[in-house]
């Protein structure tokens, strides 16, 4: 479910839920449950989505995005562990912080990827979103820098 919400706020659109209460009238435990779970999270997150605009980076094997003005949200599904790498962004990041804590991360940046390290060895939330303030709108560019990166060795 959290997942749908970002993927809906990545790309301007809103989520609408269907619970559906049993033949008593009541709302069923495993929905209340869930529901209970993604309240927890956005009380920490909601900035991520509420409001967001249509984002442009998309592409990570254990994150997706959402942003607000220069503000890139990664929300990282699959924990890496420590450090976190988003590549071939275009902008400068300006600094990162775990959005819920609003904590501090340390970064490096360099022409093709933004290291994030010093993170919890394992995920502080279900989904833990990253907020990183860039110099400008978000923007990657696979293409562009897969071109420019110089290759050693290439067979």
């Amino acid at each position: 479910m959290i997942r749908n919400i970002i993927t809906c706020a990545h790309d301007g659109g809103n989520y609408l839920l269907n619970i559906g209460p049993t033949g008593d009238g009541s709302i069923p435990i495993e929905s209340v449950r869930i529901l209970s779970e993604v309240g927890q999270w956005t009380r920490g997150n909601g900035e991520s989505f509420h409001g967001a605009d249509r984002c442009q980076p998309s592409r990570s094997r254990f994150a997706s995005f959402s942003r607000k003005g220069n503000t890139l949200f990664m929300h990282v599904h699959y924990w890496p562990g420590e450090t976190v790498v988003l590549g071939n962004l275009l902008n400068k990041v300006n600094s990162v912080r775990i959005l819920a804590t609003s904590q501090p991360v340390e970064f490096e940046q360099n022409d093709w990827k933004v290291r994030m390290t010093g993170l919890p060895k394992i995920a502080p939330a279900l989904v833990t979103t990253l907020a990183l303030e860039c110099d400008g709108e978000p923007r990657q560019d696979h293409e562009k820098k897969r071109a420019e990166k110089p290759r050693e060795g290439r067979y």
